[in-house]
């Protein structure tokens, strides 16, 4: 017995999803917050486990909300410190997920963190419409714990 599953997305979508994660990535790396504030949509399904011990994860949902993550983290580590390593980068249509690895240190403590993550993004019309992210969150809440 064969199971098939049906195409639901073009190749266009797929090229499109791949042109503005690419452009996230780059606005990233450049601390572009108006580039990032165009990429979100008006409104965001956006995942990363609360953890009230990391001041720069909070729930955000706005394309406002969701640019700051990059400068509260940039506020709250040292950007000299601060790595990512992208090894798997997958596009199916819409969706996109990023695998790699993260390193950084929190600044008021000095303390480093890192581990392995995996972003999970939508692209529709053009804007990023869901950002899920899971990383190592006990490694970052330690590091944010006075020693």
């Amino acid at each position: 017995m064969s199971t098939r599953i049906p195409a639901t997305t073009t190749h266009s979508d797929a090229e499109a999803t791949r042109a503005v994660v690419r452009e996230f990535l780059a606005a990233r790396s450049a601390g572009d917050t108006g580039r990032l504030v165009a990429l979100f949509a008006d409104e965001v399904d956006w995942l990363l486990a609360d953890n009230p011990a990391v001041p720069w994860i909070r729930p955000r949902s706005t394309a406002a909300e969701c640019a700051a993550q990059f400068t509260e983290l940039m506020e709250h580590t040292v950007p000299e410190d601060a790595r990512a390593s992208v090894g798997a980068f997958l596009v199916d249509g819409k969706d996109a997920v990023l695998m790699g690895h993260l390193s950084g240190t929190v600044r008021a403590t000095g303390r480093s963190f890192q581990g392995p993550f995996a972003l999970r993004l939508t692209v529709e019309g053009g804007r990023i419409t869901r950002h899920h992210l899971y990383e190592n969150s006990l490694s970052i809440a330690e590091a944010c714990a006075a020693p």
